[in-house]
């Protein structure tokens, strides 16, 4: 079993040929505890900017996008000036949802994620736009019929004024699909180096306290493709094991996390558990030995073990998970947001680069 899972880790992590550059916004109102703008850009899943109403301008989180910075100040100057004005135009938006859904006052949240997936081995590019209202889905755009699709009675109203400007949807078109694919091709010039790169994490045993399961704990290691495992006597565990999810940490690496239950197990034979960590790309095993002496307590916080989603392009991620909007699961990630119906065609204009 344990071979099969390492083949499909390494299998997939030689097929990946598929990129994407996703932009997330959100706008709020009536809750002093959520920012009332927030947006983010990713490449490949990856944060690579952030910016809120507290900021003057969007913030670079890599090297490479400062680089880029650079070597193309006014490309990035105008993504940002885009950027900032977004908050605006999708006020406008904001006001329109309202009054459709008949809303005058209390919390309100809207959201979108808008971006492309390209692969560049077939050529292939996806892209996307979809906007979600306090915590539901709201409005889709249709890539195939170039018209939107409504969530709910409140969004076909505003489906039909959308789809009776047919012009304004071939830029959308446009926009999610050949200006968005050329932005993610010069990225990836840029990030390259930064997104084929191979880092193993620290790994930690951890326990809340002595009846608690142990965790085997990994941070800090790219890609996110990775498999982490219990063995006894050499053999995968499969029961009394808990497997956590890979998440994302600020820096853009990543971290993971496996349980093991060990009430029935003697503490004599605890010698005879060890933990595996398995990175696509990378041959080794990082093994850990389930060692009493190595086990790290509630007594000892590591730093590591605070989810690293305090950063504010996690926050953004974290207050979408709580309000329930779903997107469809594309991958994720890009900088400046693109303006709503009214106003795309004075973005296409100037996010289309010359070439």
């Amino acid at each position: 079993m344990q071979k099969l899972m390492i083949l499909l880790l390494f299998c997939h992590g030689a097929s990946a040929v598929k990129h994407s550059l996703n932009f997330y916004v959100m706008i709020s109102s009536g809750n002093p505890n959520i920012l009332d703008y927030m947006a983010a850009a990713n490449l490949d899943e990856v944060m690579m900017s952030y910016f809120h109403t507290n900021m003057k301008k969007p913030e670079p989180r890599h090297d490479w996008l400062t680089k880029l910075i650079e070597d193309d100040p006014q490309d990035w100057e105008g993504l940002s000036e885009n950027g900032i004005q977004y908050e605006q135009l999708l006020r406008v938006e904001t006001d329109s949802f309202k009054q459709r859904s008949n809303q005058t006052g209390g919390v309100y949240i809207i959201q979108q994620i808008l971006g492309c997936e390209w692969d560049d081995k077939t050529q292939k590019v996806d892209g996307y736009s979809h906007y979600g209202y306090n915590g539901e889905d709201f409005l889709t755009f249709d890539l195939q019929t170039e018209t939107w699709i409504a969530a709910n009675p409140q969004a076909e109203i505003i489906k039909q004024e959308w789809d009776g400007n047919t012009a304004n949807n071939v830029l959308w078109k446009n926009l999610l699909t050949n200006v968005y694919r050329a932005t993610l091709k010069k990225y990836l010039t840029y990030a390259s180096g930064f997104l084929q790169r191979t880092e193993l994490p620290s790994v930690s045993l951890l326990q809340k306290s002595p009846s608690s399961p142990v965790s085997c704990h990994a941070t800090g290691f790219y890609p996110d493709r990775a498999l982490m495992l219990w063995r006894k006597d050499g053999e995968d565990l499969h029961e009394d094991v808990d497997q956590g999810e890979i998440l994302p940490n600020h820096d853009g690496s990543f971290q993971m996390r496996v349980d093991l239950d060990l009430s029935s197990v003697k503490p004599e034979d605890w010698r005879r558990y060890d933990c595996v960590f398995l990175l696509s790309g990378v041959k080794e095993e990082i093994i850990t030995k389930l060692d009493k002496a190595e086990i790290r307590t509630n007594s000892v916080k590591p730093r590591d073990l605070t989810t690293p989603i305090v950063v504010a392009v996690v926050v953004l991620v974290v207050v979408i998970s709580v309000i329930g909007f779903i997107v469809y699961k594309k991958k994720k990630a890009p900088p400046l947001p693109a303006p709503p119906p009214d106003n795309i065609s004075e973005l296409t204009e100037k996010l289309n680069p010359e070439t």
